[in-house]
């Protein structure tokens, strides 16, 4: 049998407030509100990472495209010094002087800020700080949304 004094012990740890239903809900409540900053942090650093990673495919396509252009794969326009007219011809491809078609990328990727697949674009004869596009070739992309990244750099800039 126990003695008085382990049950008085029992009795308030089980009827301490932590443990009421109320206390209870109180400290779900603080850790709710700590966890909501890291899973908006969490939610912000995976859309950097498609945003980097959908740059850096239609870049890579871009200079897969100009690679071949130099190397006389395909024909293209004096003016646009071998760079793609615009993105949907990475997608749709080129013909090849063999006749094969030669595609450098799958689709055009959503960009993750906007939800959307208008990216901005660049041509090699606009001035780099311009936001609108002469349409003579693609030479860059950037995405439109006028967002800060963790890092404070504006989207746009990377």
């Amino acid at each position: 049998m126990l003695s008085p004094a382990p049950l008085a012990e029992i009795r308030t740890v089980i009827f301490c407030p932590f443990l009421s239903r109320e206390g209870f809900s109180e400290r779900l409540d603080h850790a709710t509100l700590m966890a909501l900053p890291l899973a908006r942090v969490t939610i912000q650093r995976e859309k950097e990472k498609e945003l980097r990673r959908g740059l850096w495919e239609m870049r890579d396509a871009i200079d897969r495209y100009k690679e071949q252009a130099e190397r006389g794969a395909f024909q293209t326009k004096v003016d646009t010094y071998g760079y793609p007219p615009d993105l949907e011809t990475l997608v749709k491809g080129v013909e090849s002087q063999g006749g094969k078609k030669i595609r450098f990328l799958p689709s055009i990727p959503v960009d993750p800020m906007s939800k959307s697949k208008e990216w901005g674009l660049r041509s090699m004869q606009d001035d780099p700080d311009s936001d609108s596009w002469g349409g003579q070739n693609v030479f860059d992309v950037y995405t439109k949304s006028q967002g800060e990244g963790l890092d404070g750099t504006k989207y746009k800039d990377w």
